[in-house]
């Protein structure tokens, strides 16, 4: 078994984050989640982060060193935002805020780890995007638009810090169980799960699986890549 390693999971007090973050931990590893309210779910620690502000960012990181007493070695970027509505009626406060939170706060987190990886020449970095990110959706241009920025993000860190034993891959979810979707009505998840070739939803631990392995010592030669974990729905766009 590898050395337990420092793993940063911003947006990791639910959903993805929390079973990402949960995974982590379960393999051995030193987590922090971050999340707005600095609240920690039972078993995790947690460190105030609003990801749209630099200093809370770089506060946040220095609080997340303290507690591993080291740099950050893995840092998974969740933490996002949705305000969908349709082009026409979108406003620019709508847009902006989902590019700030989704894309912005990713690269403010990205470039905050990356003093600390240079340093050690070594870490793993790690995007969450989503399925929608490559394969559009209605009503969601602010959102597809943050989610598909991540991939030429991810990339350009890849072409710089590659040389350095850092990577730098993005992982596009599908549609996943989570509260969100189980309250969609019955009629509605039918017609999504329709269009999935796998006929089901993801479970929140299937994403989780993936992001381990990207930051395994095993996937030291993967880099720059999207990795899609949505049954099918976007095969690989």
């Amino acid at each position: 078994m590898s050395a337990a390693r420092n793993v940063l999971v911003t947006g990791g007090n639910r959903g993805i984050g929390l079973a990402i973050a949960q995974a982590f931990v379960e393999g051995g590893d030193t987590v922090v989640v971050t999340s707005r309210s600095g609240e920690a779910p039972q078993g995790l620690t947690a460190v105030t982060c609003d990801v749209t502000d630099t200093e809370s960012v770089n506060a946040a990181f220095a609080a997340a060193e303290e507690i591993f007493g080291g740099p950050v070695q893995v840092l998974v970027a969740n933490a996002g935002i949705t305000k969908d509505g349709l082009l026409m009626r979108m406003s620019d406060e709508d847009f902006d805020a989902v590019i700030d939170t989704n894309l912005a706060g990713v690269f403010r987190c990205v470039r905050r780890a990356s003093t600390g990886m240079i340093k050690a020449r070594g870490g793993r970095i790690v995007l969450i995007s989503s399925v929608v990110g490559l394969y559009g959706g209605p009503g969601q241009a602010n959102y597809a638009a943050s989610k598909a920025g991540l991939v030429g993000l991810a990339r350009s860190v890849t072409r710089e810090l590659g040389g350095r034993g850092i990577t730098a891959n993005v992982v596009a979810p599908g549609f996943i169980e989570t509260d969100m979707t189980a309250a969609l009505p019955e009629d509605t998840q039918k017609t999504y799960k329709a269009g999935i070739p796998a006929g089901r939803f993801a479970q929140p631990g299937e994403v989780a699986a993936v992001v381990r392995f990207l930051a395994s010592e095993d996937a030291g030669y993967v880099t720059g890549a999207v990795i899609p974990v949505d049954g099918g729905l976007g095969m690989g766009h």
